[in-house]
């Protein structure tokens, strides 16, 4: 049963959908930001020199006792951090050259170079710590926080996979709460660690949430809403996610000891278990899994709060039009039982062509804008600012993405996100001595892969063909969750020099930014239903296809499947609200032998023999501005449940039975007009 037929009875975006959507959703989107960057701040890595014993108890200022003990690079200008000089320093400052320099002057020049071998000295600011200064994760150590981000992304990877069942499978809301437990119990466990490897093992429970705990919200935002809302809701969620990051970045700079910022950063989530009384399961997946009985109390609670009246027999009327649906999937499963795999990605020369492009992109964005995040603390200055500012440089983008997918598509938007966003990484090159210049430029990027990170679910769910487009989305976020796992690692490598991390993200990001042109556009167009659709749709694109900008919306449609592009849900009851007037009235759907035996039009349109269907087509306006569902038995047995299937662009509309013809299968009669399909 298609939730978007009832949705304009019970309202579209209402007060409810509303209030669910800024109270419950929204803040839903915290946790995920909260702890998938939380770890960047706890694991910051402070300036640090060898700790000399000898030195703690003379009098000496910082720079002179680094001046004596600390070998001094005259390229990059620092003091080492990880060797140390070895002689006899007492001996040394009471000789009489140490003393006639005014104690400034540098080590002997027989003097040894070692590793440092006594621990270090942190340069902490005031109520700060980090686990690399607890634990002295440095020099030959250094890489264990770079490892522990990488097991949190791999621990997303697997999260992911397993609760993707657990969302199907037990339902929105009570997954988000198994998240939400898990998450907070791993969070708080965090910040009593008593030793790196228990702090690791927090984290990656932590890990296997994150990803997850933030699609959940997000699903069931765009399952409260109707069709021409779900952009919107799309890009709200967004926003709410890029604030979050801004909040982060302010909590983390008043809570600077990494234990204390780990409750604070899931204590206050706890307050979400009191959502469970508030927060709705999805109507349209407890209709999708035959809950109906679930679904009426909470499509009467959305009516009744959106101020829609529903007439007494509705949910009834809901009811004889579910189990007549159900009998008719029984009939259709019996004969086709055609299963989709994997390999029907790759079947095909043009599919496996947008298929592997698609994950190609998708790896590139998830890696690219997770890469850019992690690296914020790490390009110098203040760490919190450039947190800060990198979070907030995501909110414009949402100002130009609404309008450019609507005129220029999702192509062109999408390559220039990518583009704009790449070549301002790679330009980082030419400014690596001047921070200032490197953080507007990766201000910039930041804003590029923010734009590109929105718009490419967006492509892919419309190239993807219906009957593998959730299977197609899987694997390519799959292989997209591949980058959090490597792209510290490419971050590791900005130790030595701190541009070249966002020299190989630009390049990822031009480079998939030049590909995504190679896909055909997809707006205005219809979505491929079948595994056909889908390997004809761009596979005989000229070169002035792929370089056309800003396609127009068709002031005709040819044929049904055209008309398909325009609608989701299939006529039942009634024609949909301004109708064009080539519109063809809901009787003619009906088969040669119910056209000769009906002589009333099921919806009230009074239609006889002669009747051109004009009347037809009012009466099922007026009727379907009352209510879409809202049919009588003869409507059932007339009309009953239209299931619409596809081959190559030619749909074939199955029709349930009649009462005197239960067993019998008939296909609809095709007219000199055309179906409308709303």
């Amino acid at each position: 049963m298609d939730f978007d037929e009832i949705l304009p009875d019970l309202g579209e975006y209402g007060t409810y959908q509303k209030l669910v959507l800024w109270f419950l959703l929204l803040p839903g989107t915290m946790p995920c930001g909260f702890h998938a960057y939380n770890q960047l701040f706890m694991a910051f890595k402070p300036k640090h020199w060898c700790n000399v014993p000898e030195l703690d108890d003379k009098d000496l200022s910082l720079e002179a006792m680094k001046n004596i003990s600390i070998p001094y690079n005259n390229v990059s200008g620092e003091y080492s951090s990880c060797q140390r000089y070895d002689y006899n320093f007492t001996q040394y400052m009471s000789s009489s050259r140490y003393l006639d320099g005014g104690g400034i002057l540098g080590p002997p020049p027989d003097a040894e170079i070692i590793p440092c071998d006594k621990g270090w000295h942190y340069d902490l600011p005031e109520y700060s710590t980090s686990v690399v200064s607890d634990w002295d994760l440095v020099c030959d150590d250094s890489f264990y926080p770079t490892l522990a981000l990488v097991l949190l992304g791999a621990s997303g990877l697997v999260g992911n996979y397993i609760f993707g069942y657990i969302q199907d499978g037990c339902g929105r809301r009570p997954a988000f709460f198994i998240y939400l437990l898990i998450e907070s119990a791993f969070g708080i466990a965090t910040a009593f660690a008593p030793t790196f490897t228990w702090w690791v093992v927090c984290r990656v429970g932590v890990g296997f949430t994150v990803p997850a705990i933030m699609s959940t919200p997000m699903v069931l935002a765009i399952e409260l809403v109707g069709p021409g809302q779900r952009t919107y809701t799309t890009v709200i969620m967004n926003v709410a996610y890029s604030c979050t990051l801004i909040m982060l970045a302010g909590v983390a700079y008043l809570v600077r000891d990494w234990a204390q910022l780990s409750l604070a950063t899931t204590i206050p989530f706890l307050a979400f278990f009191f959502f469970w009384c508030v927060l709705p399961e999805s109507p349209r997946w407890l209709l999708a899994n035959g809950r109906l009985e679930e679904a009426e109390k909470i499509m009467k609670k959305m009516a009744r709060v959106n101020r829609k009246q529903l007439p007494e027999n509705y949910m009834a009327n809901l009811r004889r039009k579910h189990e007549i649906e159900k009998y008719m999937t029984g009939k259709e499963d019996e004969k086709v039982k055609r299963s989709y795999g994997v390999r029907d990605l790759f079947r095909t020369r043009n599919l496996c062509r947008k298929t592997s492009i698609i994950t190609f992109i998708w790896f590139t964005n998830t890696s690219v804008y997770v890469g850019l995040s992690y690296y914020a603390p790490a390009l110098g200055g203040d760490a919190y600012l450039n947190f800060f500012l990198a979070g907030l440089a995501e909110l414009p983008t949402y100002l130009f993405l609404w309008p450019s997918t609507e005129y220029w598509g999702r192509r062109w938007t999408l390559c220039f996100s990518m583009v704009i966003g790449g070549s301002a990484c790679v330009a980082t090159v030419l400014t690596q001595n001047d921070p200032t210049v490197t953080l507007v430029l990766y201000c910039v990027g930041k804003f590029g892969i923010s734009a590109s990170f929105v718009v490419l679910p967006l492509m892919a769910s419309e190239l993807y063909p219906t009957v593998v487009r959730g299977m197609g989305l899987s694997v390519s976020a799959v292989a997209g969750m591949i980058g959090p796992i490597v792209i510290p690692l490419i971050n590791h490598l900005g130790s030595e020099m701190m541009v070249l991390p966002l020299i190989i993200m630009g390049i990822l990001l031009n480079l998939g930014g030049l590909f995504s042109l190679m896909l055909p556009e997809t707006l205005h167009q219809h979505l491929p239903q079948t595994l056909e659709e889908g390997e004809e749709f761009g596979k005989n694109l000229t070169m002035s296809d792929y370089c056309t900008c800003c396609p127009k919306r068709p002031s005709s449609m040819n044929g049904i499947a055209r008309k398909m592009s325009t609608a989701d849900s299939v006529l039942q009851d009634g024609l949909s609200d301004g109708a064009p007037e080539e519109s063809f009235p809901v009787s003619n759907l009906l088969t040669s032998t119910d056209q000769e035996r009906t002589p009333v039009d099921p919806l009230g349109g009074g239609k006889n023999e002669e009747d051109t269907g004009t009347r037809g087509v009012e009466g099922g306006r007026q009727q379907q501005q009352q209510h879409r569902v809202s049919f009588d038995e003869s409507s059932l047995a007339s009309v009953g449940s239209i299931n619409r299937r596809r081959k190559a662009g030619s749909p074939t509309y199955m029709q349930s039975p009649s009462p005197e013809h239960n067993e019998e299968e008939r296909k609809l009669i095709p007219t000199g007009r055309k179906v409308t399909v709303v």
